[in-house]
């Protein structure tokens, strides 16, 4: 659905391929009561930020809850819309209002009809090519036990 599409912008009539890459609490990197969602579009980052208040919202006028899938496809399919409209000017960040998270999951719940058929999201591991790869080493530091500060 909105996790990876192709898309015509509006003005320029090129075609942008945006994908989806994260899902981020913004308490952690930006101090605010968001969730941002990182999109690739040609390469370049985009971000939406949607507020924490709508995942309250929306549990108390339906009764569910807003999962990592669903938050994926809200923002893409916001992005999707913003390309369409015109409404995209080249910033790096959106932020959208709890009304706005709202009728965008709505939208995409309507077209998907349960939470169950939304897409899984892609593992992203660029230091992976293939599933037979081995996971990267990491590097565990060795202590010496007998160290050499002086001190006896």
């Amino acid at each position: 659905m909105y996790e990876d599409f192709k898309v015509t912008d509006r003005w320029t009539g090129a075609e942008l391929h945006c994908k989806w890459m994260a899902n981020i609490v913004a308490i952690a990197t930006r101090h605010a009561d968001a969730v941002d969602v990182r999109f690739s579009v040609n390469g370049k980052p985009v971000w939406m930020a949607l507020p924490c208040t709508a995942w309250v919202e929306h549990k108390r006028r339906t009764g569910n809850v807003i999962t990592d899938y669903l938050t994926a496809q809200i923002a893409g399919h916001y992005l999707k819309q913003a390309v369409e409209s015109g409404y995209d000017n080249g910033r790096e960040m959106y932020t959208l209002t709890v009304d706005e998270v709202l009728a965008h999951a709505d939208a995409v719940m309507q077209e998907a009809r349960r939470t169950d058929f939304l897409p899984s999201l892609p593992v992203i591991r660029e230091d992976m090519t293939d599933d037979s790869a081995e996971p990267p080493t990491r590097y565990i530091p060795e202590f010496s036990s007998n160290p050499s500060n002086g001190a006896s």
